[in-house]
């Protein structure tokens, strides 16, 4: 048994906020996000998302795992996956798990899907990514709020009869020293909100935060993708045996048009088959993997593709990328 990507599914809040026009919208290519509502959290994404995919023709009673991967939890307990696995009415026989992780996330959930399908203990895993960072970000710190988006998006990996991989060359990186620049600094138990005071931030660029705010670093996070990734992207094809030309499709985390266009460069990709689109979305977290997954497949029409590398990476700091075979979408 091999474990396939059979269907993909997303999620989008109907509140949309447009990029002001200037030179941030041009260079990151983002135009507009999607936000939710005050009283709309990520779980609320990831029940429409896995709703969609049910009435796409998944049957609900087949889902025999369930795994989140979110950074906007209901509660620090009890985990998330579980109060999905009543909400949506799964059978109370199934696994449930969270794991937080975001950019390259979507990757390590395919990681774990794969290892429970082929180690036969299940045959049939339903995957959701759900993330609200907009509900991390001050208003006024223009650093960070033109660049993430809200959304959800829901993935049934599934058990093939078959010596042919279907999730392949999987390949992780992780570097923790670099957790500080991009980070939520107070709100855990390192630093609880009750006891620890809030600290005001304002930079030279007139954008202003709290400690209670989501950080980033962008000049850092650029520094570590072009340092990590293009030897990635060696790495798998050097696990799988393929050339750059043997890829149908790059598909990697849409971060902004700037970073992705130079991380084509990088990685000797100029001229192949490359998505970059984030102008409806922006930074979707562990979302933009599968979201940009299923509009390129919608792009595409009916060409089957055996071959589409897939790569994410950010905070963490993590990385994760493979190879997988969509001819059964």
């Amino acid at each position: 048994m091999k474990a396939y990507i059979k269907k993909i599914e997303y999620y989008l809040p109907e509140r949309l906020e447009e990029n002001p026009m200037g030179r941030l919208r041009k260079k990151t290519g983002i135009e507009r996000r999607h936000i939710c509502s005050e009283n709309e959290i990520a779980s609320d994404l990831a029940v429409k998302a896995a709703e969609k995919l049910f009435a796409s023709g998944v049957d609900k009673k087949s889902i025999e795992y369930l795994i989140l991967c979110t950074q906007s939890p209901d509660y620090f307990l009890p985990t998330t996956a579980c109060l999905l696995q009543d909400r949506l009415g799964l059978p109370t026989s199934i696994g449930a798990v969270d794991y937080n992780l975001g950019c390259s996330g979507y990757i390590y959930g395919l990681g774990l899907a794969k290892g429970l399908i082929e180690s036969n203990q299940v045959k049939n895993v339903l995957l959701l990514t759900a993330e609200t960072y907009s509900k991390y970000i001050h208003p006024d710190d223009n650093s960070v709020r033109p660049l993430f988006g809200d959304g959800a998006t829901a993935t049934l990996i599934t058990a093939v009869d078959t010596e042919t991989e279907g999730i392949f060359g999987i390949t992780y990186g992780t570097d923790g020293s670099g957790g500080k620049n991009l980070i939520v600094p107070v709100g855990g138990m390192r630093h609880p909100y009750a006891v620890t005071e809030v600290e005001d931030v304002h930079d030279d660029y007139g954008n202003y935060r709290t400690n209670r705010n989501l950080y980033m670093s962008g000049s850092a996070i650029m520094n570590f993708t072009l340092e990590n990734i293009p030897g990635m992207v060696e790495e798998i094809l050097g696990k799988t045996g393929l050339k750059r030309e043997d890829v149908d499709y790059y598909v990697f985390h849409q971060a902004n048009h700037f970073m992705l266009k130079f991380l084509q460069e990088k990685c000797g990709l100029a001229g192949y088959p490359y998505w970059n689109d984030v102008k409806d979305y922006g930074n979707t977290v562990s979302s933009s993997v599968p979201i940009a997954l299923y509009d390129m497949m919608q792009a595409n029409g009916d060409r089957k593709m055996a071959n589409v590398m897939l790569a994410g990476f950010g905070v963490g700091l993590s990385w994760a990328g493979c190879m997988v075979n969509l001819s059964l979408i």
